[in-house]
């Protein structure tokens, strides 16, 4: 895959944070730019918002239609069938963006990887094999791809990471049930998670937009010495 372009917008003219956020299948890095405003962050976070525009691919259960996609979709039960070297593919690429964030001087533990259905999946599945410890992972209306590679393939670095996993209740792209799974999954692995019920389908609300606000201040409140 050639390096990813990215929309990028910064809260402070010198970020010591990053948060990299991935849309969902058949949207762009312009799906979530307009929630920025809405976490109503405080105004001392310094943080490098990287919004990742996903390659046009054909999507096997859309007949092969083109559209942007972080993996190939091969049956509507998403895990019977997995793009394996889609979602692999695509891992190494949002790895590298951290790394790039890493050799612009953010530290891991001040990088948070998030994402919405697809990109949600790959936020999992990159952030619990990154090597270095990172400020929290975000999956929402999601679930956990490729479930038996984790326990080989997992970074103990993230072991203690905190994880946001949120579902509406009436998904009817990805049910609720499923997402419970993962979560269920994860948390059962050890892993530092918590998961949010929402008051609607496939989507975002105003509820969950205030509690993601309030998680990112959490994970990225500045650390104070005595």
């Amino acid at each position: 895959m050639q390096k990813l372009k990215t929309l990028q917008i910064e809260s402070k003219d010198t970020p010591d944070s990053a948060i990299i956020w991935l849309h969902g299948l058949g949207a762009d890095g312009n799906d979530f730019v307009p929630i920025v405003e809405e976490l109503d962050l405080p105004d001392d976070l310094a943080i490098r918002f990287i919004f990742p525009h996903a390659p046009v691919r054909p999507i096997t259960v859309n007949q092969g239609g083109l559209m942007p996609g972080w993996y190939d979709v091969i049956s509507q039960d998403v895990a019977s069938t997995e793009d394996e070297a889609g979602i692999s593919e695509t891992t190494d690429a949002i790895l590298q963006l951290c790394m790039e964030q890493e050799a612009l001087g953010i530290a891991s533990h001040r990088i948070i990887i998030a994402g919405f259905s697809q990109g949600g999946a790959i936020a999992l599945h990159c952030g619990l094999r990154y090597p270095n410890p990172l400020a929290g992972i975000m999956a929402l209306s999601t679930y956990l791809p490729l479930q038996n590679s984790l326990q080989d393939e997992a970074s103990e670095a993230n072991k203690a990471t905190d994880i946001f996993m949120a579902h509406g209740l009436h998904d009817n792209v990805i049910s609720a049930q499923f997402g419970k799974q993962s979560y269920r999954f994860i948390r059962d692995a050890g892993y530092s998670i918590h998961y949010h019920g929402y008051d609607m389908e496939h989507s975002v609300c105003m509820e969950e937009i205030t509690e993601i606000g309030d998680w990112i201040t959490d994970c990225l409140k500045p650390v104070t010495s005595n």
